[in-house]
């Protein structure tokens, strides 16, 4: 009985590494921004966007995890990745001062993508 404990503790701590793993890499990446902020590397206007990142992060560690589950490309993953790429798309857009009015139709290809694929997937 005792490998079937260890087994369960070590699937129910899983979500914990993952949360801790997403966490450290958005405080890593925050630091690094603000970091070269001070050095004046990089001058950022709108560095409050640098917090959508963090459910994008946390959508592609989601989608890495159903792809490590499932060992392929599924629905879910797709779904997951496509709704990392749209965050990624807006952060960018705020951070780095693109036109909304020119970067938009990127979010409706991307969700387009996302459907395709997660249709092709079943």
């Amino acid at each position: 009985m005792e490998p079937r404990i260890e087994s369960t503790a070590a699937t129910a701590s899983a979500p914990r590494r993952q949360a801790s793993w997403v966490g450290g890499a958005v405080l890593i990446l925050l630091g690094a921004v603000f970091l070269l902020q001070n050095f004046d590397l990089i001058r950022l206007h709108n560095w409050w966007a640098l917090f959508i990142l963090i459910p994008a992060l946390v959508n592609f560690a989601t989608a890495y995890n159903l792809y490590r589950r499932d060992g392929r490309l599924t629905g879910a993953v797709y779904g997951a990745l496509t709704g990392g790429l749209i965050l990624l798309l807006v952060a960018s857009v705020f951070l780095l001062g693109f036109d909304w009015g020119m970067v938009w139709p990127l979010v409706l290809i991307l969700i387009g993508l996302g459907i395709l694929f997660s249709t092709q997937s079943k």
